[in-house]
């Protein structure tokens, strides 16, 4: 058999494999396979602010939970195509501006003040351990 012909098929064989491969694999790359958990739990996350009954401070400004909720909100809409897990959720919507870099805070029932995200990070966890318990 002659090697260069044998060397082309060999070629000619991996071109093919690699472009299945690419063709196969890529699309799934780019998708985002819990998109619909990640968006409930993303709304979860809203509804807790907007149904919290709580003051926020965001640039030294006390916000209702309701004014709170629409903020964020509108924050999610401008930043959902960045936005693929309920991590970046709570860090590009609800943990600081971004005109000034002021962290969000809320006062709790206590009367203490906390750092919006890690409030909102205690309900994420709080909630995905609900989820998980009845997943049982």
């Amino acid at each position: 058999m002659n090697s260069r012909y044998f060397h082309r098929q060999i070629v000619a064989v991996l071109a093919i494999t690699a472009g299945l491969f690419f063709c196969v694999f890529t699309p799934f790359s780019n998708a985002k396979p819990t998109e619909p958990v990640v968006e409930e739990t993303i709304q979860h996350l809203l509804d807790y602010v907007n149904h919290s009954d709580l003051v926020f401070i965001r640039n030294s400004g006390e916000y209702t939970a309701q004014q709170a909720f629409e903020h964020m909100q509108k924050k999610y809409e401008h930043f959902r195509d960045e936005i693929e897990t309920a991590e970046q959720f709570i860090e590009l919507c609800a943990t600081r501006s971004l005109l000034s870099g002021k962290p969000y805070l809320v006062i709790n029932r206590h009367g203490e003040t906390l750092n919006t995200g890690e409030w909102l990070t205690v309900e994420l966890k709080a909630y995905r351990n609900n989820l998980s318990g009845r997943a049982r």
